[in-house]
């Protein structure tokens, strides 16, 4: 757990995509920690870890399952968020697939179910609360992104794609939207080990190579991103708009 209070986000209306599992779970029960309130979408079942934060915590988040490639389930998820915790005034773009791929053999249907995931949900997630963010004179976005493309990375290209995407997406409507108070920024975690990875591909040879590309030699774990979703949805960073903040151990340098 960070230590970090950021008193401003008490009784904050937050919706996180993909707040049930990995880093969106340490964020959803991060934000509960600052007494925000929390509303959170995810294809599976999330029941158990909304009770276990209850208990945890005393602050119960809404969970509602969504696929969030389905717009029309994802705008409604929202509205329902906004009807039950008032207009929401910091959101979350968290949800994403990294399933790996190989650019000979990717047809159509998998560019687009990439896409859908990784770059059109966000779109739709942000179209869906600025009204809202507007009526309540301001709020902030936050956009899950990646190192992965900064440094070219190999072996999931649809998904790199959508990550520099969203970057672009993050800069204009920053720019769109900055005369109603409202910020857009991304979030560039590194590798940041959830259970996925440490499954799926934190193999010990890989966790050696990447640790010795990062200055600071520890690896990522999801609470290590927590704090700074935190501060980016804060009045702390009021008027930071339009970036990129990287949390990798120091692995990409930006500037």
């Amino acid at each position: 757990m960070n230590d970090v209070t950021f008193h401003d986000l008490k009784e904050k209306s937050v919706f996180i995509t993909g707040g049930g599992s990995g880093i969106g779970a340490a964020l959803t029960k991060g934000f509960l920690q600052q007494g925000a309130k929390v509303a959170f979408v995810g294809r599976s079942d999330a029941s158990d870890f909304v009770d276990q934060m209850e208990a945890e915590i005393g602050n119960k988040p809404l969970f509602i399952q969504c696929d969030i490639t389905d717009i029309q389930a994802l705008k409604a998820a929202i509205a329902q968020g906004a009807k039950a915790h008032g207009p929401i005034t910091a959101l979350i773009n968290n949800a994403a697939n990294d399933q790996r791929h190989d650019t000979l053999t990717v047809d159509e249907a998998f560019w687009d179910w990439s896409q859908a995931i990784n770059l059109k949900a966000y779109f739709f997630a942000c179209q869906s609360v600025i009204e809202g963010m507007r009526a309540a004179g301001g709020g902030a976005i936050v956009n899950f992104t990646s190192i992965s493309y900064m440094f070219g990375d190999t072996g999931y290209p649809a998904y790199t794609a959508a990550n520099s995407g969203i970057n672009g997406l993050t800069r204009s409507l920053a720019r769109e939207f900055g005369p109603d108070k409202i910020r857009v920024n991304a979030l560039a975690p590194g590798w940041v080990l959830t259970q996925k990875q440490l499954d799926m591909w934190a193999d010990p040879a890989s966790l050696a190579a990447h640790l010795d590309r990062q200055c600071l030699k520890d690896h990522l774990a999801p609470d290590d991103i927590v704090a700074s979703a935190q501060f980016l949805t804060s009045n702390a960073s009021r008027m930071m708009t339009g970036q990129s903040v990287v949390v990798d151990g120091g692995v990409v340098v930006t500037g």
